[in-house]
């Protein structure tokens, strides 16, 4: 069982990413797709008149401020526009996705923040209202449910709140939590860079290899949202996932190449 995240950042090739997927999968590789939006969730915000609004916790994370319209623009697009174009996708190619968000069934299930720590201006502030949370429990029966019956599950925040409330969390820890409740031989995150860089943007820096014991030192290299990547490969690890690669979701076969070990590779 192999976990695949694909981010939604620009320059990333779906196109690419499903046809590598329906390859494997009909040569018996099972797979559960886990994907973001953030990149049109912002343009679709912007034309909307509600633009998305970033904020930096005091430990250095950045995550989406998502108050009520937030994640309205948020569902419509991650939900409908991202999930149904890659279970399109996916279906062209032969295979039979089906799509979800972390709602349905309780797939993913955390506690709701109804407020966030900030930094603004070098203070640190609260802020309310907000619908955030992070994957606590995973429904993993339903999961299994649709993978028994030859399907295959494309996953998506946001996730429920234990009040059956929506809330966003963030899909590569998500995905890692994903991972650790299948007990996933290895969870791929795949995005707009090669892996894990010493110098961002410098390509050329990629760390190849990281050790299992050794994730969180690796913290100071990543910047902006690949921290919460880093994050998530040590949550996976810690919870028993053999392997975790960061890989390159630009070009080519995309999937195949992670698995054959190109990015950086947390084992």
């Amino acid at each position: 069982m192999i976990i695949v995240k694909v981010g939604g950042s620009a320059g990333i090739d779906y196109d690419a990413v499903c046809a590598d997927l329906a390859g494997l999968w009909k040569e018996g590789q099972w797979f559960v797709l886990v994907h973001g939006g953030s990149g049109e969730t912002n343009r679709v915000a912007e034309a909307l008149g509600h633009p998305p609004r970033f904020v930096t916790s005091p430990s250095g994370y950045t995550s989406r401020f998502t108050d009520r319209e937030t994640l309205e623009i948020f569902e419509m697009v991650y939900c409908g526009k991202m999930n149904k174009g890659i279970v399109e996708r996916l279906q062209r190619l032969g295979v039979n996705a089906v799509g979800l968000s972390g709602l349905d069934g309780r797939i993913f299930e955390g506690r709701h923040k109804d407020s966030v720590r900030a930094v603004e201006n070098g203070k640190v502030k609260v802020l309310r209202g907000d619908h955030t949370g992070t994957v606590e429990r995973v429904n993993v029966d339903l999961v299994n449910l649709l993978l028994g019956a030859g399907y295959l599950p494309v996953l998506t925040p946001p996730a429920a709140s234990y009040e059956g409330v929506a809330i966003n969390v963030d899909g590569d820890r998500a995905a890692a939590a994903l991972a650790v409740a299948l007990k996933a031989d290895a969870l791929l995150l795949l995005s707009n860079v090669p892996g894990l860089l010493r110098e961002y943007p410098d390509e050329g820096s990629l760390i190849p290899t990281i050790p299992a014991n050794d994730v969180e030192s690796y913290l100071d290299f990543a910047q902006d949202r690949m921290k919460k990547k880093v994050l998530g490969a040590a949550e996976a690890v810690q919870g028993g996932v053999k392997r975790v690669i960061f890989g390159d979701a630009r070009t080519g076969r995309p999937v195949s190449a992670a698995l054959a070990g190109a990015g950086t590779v947390v084992s």
